[in-house]
Parts: C-alpha cells; sequence; structure tokens
C-alpha cells in the first residue's frame, strides 16, 4: 500500500474542464470503474465532487501502467499527471470534465475495497435495506452525495437570510422534561436521579417561548427533534427542522419573513425564482375545495359541495347522509369518462379502504347522456344542476362522496390524489406554495371525553373569538398558519399566548387542572408574569423540504443516516441491547422486557 506523503491534491473530479490542457495535476479519489482497452488502461476517478477519466499509457510510463492493471473498484488513489483533451469521438458532454482526460504518470493505491456488496452506478437500485446497512456505499453514488451536498447548501442559505435579518442562532437542550401534550416521547433515565426521567425534545417550543421572555426577540436554530411514533415516508423517529420564534410581530410578519427566506433558499440552491406572495387559503376554503388541509394544487379535480341538490334526488345513500347531518360532495374528472370498468372497481376499492361505503360515480357520454348505475334517479333538473356546478361536459366523469363531512373529505381528498397520480397530473419540476389560515384551536376527543389543543396549548385563539372560551370551544378559530408545498406541510406555527390570564383559561378550556398546569408547564406560566412580549414563530421540517426541493420520494434520501420503517439503523444495528451493569446503573430492573412479555 502507498502513502500519501509529498502529495498534494491540485483539483478535485469536476473541476477540470479544457481550461485546464497541458496542466500538471494531482487527483485522489475512489475508482468507480476500470476499463482495459488493449495499451491503454481507462479509469473512472470519483471524488465527492464528480469524475474525471483517467488514461494509463505504456508510452507516459510503463512501470505507472503496468501497476493500473491491479486496480479495481473502489480502490482509493492518487494520480498525477497531465491534462490533454480527450481523442475525437470520445467526448463526454454529459459531465464537466467531459472534454479532457488526465495521461497519468504516477499512481499511488492507498487503499484497496472488497467487492462493493452492490453497484454504485445510478442506472442500478439495489434494495433499501442493503442501502442502508451499507449507507457508506450509498452515499458515495452521485446522487446520494449530491442529495447531502444538497441538504447542506439549503441550510447554509437558510442561515444566511436569517442572519441578515437580525436573527441569533441559540442552541436549546437535548435533554427536557417530558410532556405530556403531544406524541409519545423517547425517554431517558437518569443516573444521577434515580426514578427520573429526562425526554428528548418533540420540539423546543418551550425554550424558544422563554427566549422571548429573555427578550432575545429574534431566535433560530437547525434542531433535531425525537417522536416515538409510527413511521412512513416523509417521517422518522429522529428528524431535523428549522426552528424560529420572534417577538413583536403578527401573523403578517412571518408570513412575509418566511416568503422571502423561502424565495431566498430556492433562488440560492435551484436558481428558481418564486412568485410571492404565496396564495392563502383558509382551513375551512382548504377542506371544502381539497378535502385537506394539506392541498396540492398543482392541479383541478376539486372537491364541490352539492348536498342541496342531491338531498331529495331519490339515492338512498345521498339521502340517508345529508339527513344525519352529511354532505354529499363531488369530483368532476375531466376527460376521464374512459375509465374502465376494472379501474372504477379498483377506486371504489381504494375508497372503501379509507372508511366510505362505496364510490358513486357518473360517465357523460358524447351525446350528453348519463352513464351510471344511479343514473335513473336524478331528474333532469337535477342533472343540469349538477353539470353546471361541476361545470361538467361529454368525456367527464363524476364521483360522489355522501358522508359525515370527515369521511367525505377524506375518501375525495385521496381520490384526487390518486386520480392524480394515475393520470400523470403531477408535475416534475414544479412547486406550489400555499399558506392554510384559520385552523381550529381546539377538538373534542371523544376517547378523553375533553375538548385537546389541535396545535399545542400555547397557540393564540383569534381576538374575536376568544369569548366563545367558556361558551363554544369547538368553534374557535386559531392563529395558526402552516405551509404547505405540493401536499406536503413542510412547516408550520402560530402566534403564542402571551397573557398569563389568557394562557389559564385555555387550560382550563382542555380541562388541564391549576395544580397539573403548575406541574407540567410551570416554568413557562411562571416566565408569562415577567414582562412576556407578544410572540410567534414557525418551524420547518428540513427533511421533508429538501425531499421535495431534491424530487425525492422519501426523506431517507436526504438524510444521511435514516432509521427504517421499524425505527432501527441497519448501519449501526440500533437499538441494540445493554449489559445489566449499565441497567442497574440507571436503577433498571435487568429482564424488564422478559417480565412484560409473561417470561
Amino acid at each position: 500500500m502507498d502513502s500519501i506523503d509529498g502529495l498534494k491534491r491540485t483539483h478535485n473530479c469536476s473541476s477540470l474542464t479544457e481550461a485546464s490542457l497541458d496542466q500538471e495535476v494531482v487527483l485522489m479519489g475512489w475508482v468507480l470503474r476500470r476499463r482495459d482497452h488493449g495499451g491503454l488502461i481507462f479509469v473512472d476517478l470519483r471524488d465527492k465532487r464528480g469524475v474525471t477519466q483517467v488514461v494509463f499509457a505504456p508510452e507516459v510510463d510503463a512501470k505507472t501502467h503496468e501497476k493500473a492493471h491491479g486496480l479495481r473498484s473502489e480502490y482509493v488513489i492518487a494520480v498525477k499527471g497531465k491534462v490533454r483533451r480527450r481523442p475525437e469521438g470520445m467526448e463526454n458532454p454529459k459531465i464537466t470534465t467531459g472534454m479532457i482526460e488526465v495521461a497519468a504518470h504516477e499512481l499511488r493505491i492507498l487503499n484497496t475495497s472488497k467487492t462493493p456488496p452492490f453497484p454504485l452506478d445510478e442506472d442500478v437500485e439495489p434494495s433499501e435495506a442493503l442501502r442502508l446497512k451499507y449507507r457508506y456505499m450509498d452515499l458515495r453514488r452521485p446522487g446520494m452525495m449530491g442529495n447531502i451536498i444538497f441538504r447542506h447548501k439549503v441550510a447554509q442559505a437558510m442561515r444566511q437570510y436569517l442572519n441578515g435579518h437580525d436573527f441569533t442562532e441559540v442552541e436549546t437542550p437535548m435533554l427536557t422534561r417530558s410532556t405530556p401534550e403531544g406524541a409519545r416521547d423517547y425517554l431517558v433515565p437518569s443516573r444521577l436521579n434515580p426514578g427520573c426521567f429526562y425526554a428528548l425534545p418533540q420540539s423546543p417550543q418551550l425554550y424558544k417561548q422563554i427566549l422571548m421572555v429573555a427578550g432575545l426577540e429574534r431566535y433560530y436554530q437547525i434542531v433535531r427533534c425525537f417522536r416515538d411514533e409510527d413511521l412512513r415516508a416523509d417521517r422518522q423517529p429522529e428528524f431535523s427542522q428549522l426552528d424560529m420564534e420572534l417577538s413583536f410581530i403578527d401573523e403578517e410578519d412571518i408570513i412575509v419573513l418566511v416568503e422571502g427566506l423561502i424565495s431566498h433558499v430556492f433562488s440560492e440552491t435551484l436558481g428558481i425564482k418564486l412568485k410571492t406572495p404565496f396564495p392563502r387559503l383558509t382551513y375551512m376554503e382548504a377542506m371544502e375545495r381539497f378535502g385537506t388541509d394539506r392541498p396540492d394544487t398543482r392541479f383541478g379535480l376539486e372537491l364541490r359541495d352539492i348536498t342541496n341538490i342531491a338531498a331529495k334526488s331519490g339515492v338512498s345513500v345521498f339521502e340517508r347522509a345529508v339527513a344525519s347531518g352529511g354532505v354529499v360532495k363531488a369530483i368532476n374528472a375531466k376527460g376521464m369518462a374512459g375509465l374502465s370498468r376494472k379501474e372504477l372497481d379498483d377506486l371504489t376499492e381504494f375508497a372503501k379502504g379509507l372508511g366510505a361505503k362505496g364510490l358513486a360515480w357518473v360517465k357523460i357520454k358524447e351525446d350528453g347522456s348519463w352513464q351510471s348505475p344511479i343514473a335513473k334517479f336524478f331528474s333532469e333538473d337535477e342533472r343540469q344542476a349538477i353539470e353546471t356546478r361541476l361545470g361538467a361536459a361529454a368525456g367527464d366523469i363524476l364521483f360522489f362522496g355522501a358522508d359525515q363531512k370527515a369521511v367525505a373529505y377524506k375518501v375525495l381528498g385521496e381520490l384526487r390524489l390518486e386520480l392524480a397520480r394515475q393520470k400523470g397530473l403531477l408535475p416534475k419540476g414544479v412547486f406550489n406554495f400555499t399558506w392554510v389560515t384559520d385552523f381550529p384551536l381546539l377538538e373534542y376527543d371523544k376517547d378523553q371525553g375533553r375538548f385537546v389543543a389541535v396545535h399545542h396549548p400555547f397557540t393564540a385563539p383569534k381576538p374575536e373569538d376568544i369569548g366563545l372560551l367558556e361558551s363554544d370551544p369547538g368553534s374557535i378559530r386559531s392563529r395558526a398558519y402552516d405551509l404547505v408545498l405540493n401536499g406536503v406541510e413542510i412547516g408550520g406555527g402560530s402566534i403564542r399566548i402571551h397573557q398569563y390570564p389568557v394562557q389559564q383559561r385555555i387550560f382550563k378550556a382542555l380541562s388541564i387542572t391549576e395544580d397539573e398546569a403548575r406541574d407540567k408547564f410551570g416554568f413557562l406560566l411562571e416566565a408569562l408574569l415577567f414582562g412576556a412580549p407578544p410572540h410567534g414563530g414557525l418551524a420547518f421540517g428540513l427533511d421533508r423540504l429538501v425531499m421535495l426541493m431534491a424530487g425525492r420520494e422519501t426523506i431517507r434520501d436526504v438524510i444521511a443516516f435514516p432509521k427504517t420503517q421499524k425505527a432501527q439503523c441497519l448501519l449501526t444495528q440500533a437499538p441494540a441491547e445493554v449489559s445489566v451493569t449499565q441497567l442497574a446503573e440507571l436503577y433498571l430492573k435487568p429482564g424488564w422486557n422478559l417480565d412484560k412479555q409473561g417470561g
């Protein structure tokens, strides 16, 4: 094995162009592939920046050429040579170094490598389990390496913008107190305080509010957060968010600031100029039009209410839904009347999986007549009214959802997304931002028999609704706002409660007693008595934002070392058992998991 001593890298593997011709250069990296063409050996040398073709020729240096015969994939090497133009017909305009090559006259093999567990070419996609087990190999692939570098650039642009707007970056504790309102905590036993536990933070919510009371006025950090919950494509047990809080502001101030931040990030990292201000929808508008508070506005297929038309149509399922206080909503899938019976049956099963009893549909034929099992129940006037409200014409197919609002919204909201996926209505490289505002402050939880906070118990109510706290808490709107990108919530926040009496009233509406509030949130409540300023903030899911910007389908592709769907790290095999000694030091009983399982 050779040493690097005396050799200094002069360029990376993406920096050499025709402007570098005849320069003496030193490159270092990994062998992506080796090709033996008779008397010449070609090596594609890769580092984190790109690839350069290196040529080993006997007439340049016979000893180096002979040594190059021993190179294999992923060997770590250093080469010294002269930049020259590639022979005519062998250029590769797809890469920045595609017009040149390096004729090597010195080769040092710095380390060897076992045969990689999977090819590192971009056109080969190994299983995710294999990729996560050998994550260090997966990250060598240009696409994955590019994702991590791109994530760094996004974070860098965020810091640059906020630092220029009088923000101060502050780190808050990782070991904190368990918060009962929210997702399940990750708990950490305390050795020095037997029987007591820290919690890893779900967010720095309480700390950042304390920082506002402290007079910091504008705070941010890119912070790790932890939630012990079930996982999916856009969720991990530990994740990163851009967290911020500001004093002496209102919703409009935060929205304008955030739009400036996002515009700066897109401009700096993707070269895209976003159009601001972003569209805004109230929570109720989003639910009525899209069936969700995370609307994807890149395509139509919006929901329309036809409750008053369908109430007396003779379709029993419609009539029952209306009579029980529900709604009848519909989607016009324009130009999709060609859907086959099998496709319609599959969509019906899809709807049933979401809680629907079925899926009614109507095809509008070329002659304007209706084709559907329920067509006979509608009068001509009702048909005309429905077509007018939905903007329907020949070649369209109408889908109906009749149920309680929550079910009807969910079914048709997911159906429009499924139709968009099937029919290619989700354009690549399009970024549609939407603000969703005026969320409900509280919602009634039947299982707990009380109202719970929709966001968290420190969200301020709309001033004009605060009088309803005791009489009609379920109808109060909050001063909360979410930013949605292409149907994915990437950020959310609110104006906070900064006055002690208001916070007390909210706790009372949540059936949180004074003793319970003092035990769980006493330090915050006390802080509110010491001149807390009006304040509010927002947190961005950094992983989700980078995933969408990079055009990836899962946040695992933009996180260096993600967990699996079972919250496991296949690289380190975490979580793992620990020794009895370690458990005893923490005053935990050895074998507790066996006791729990009845062992």
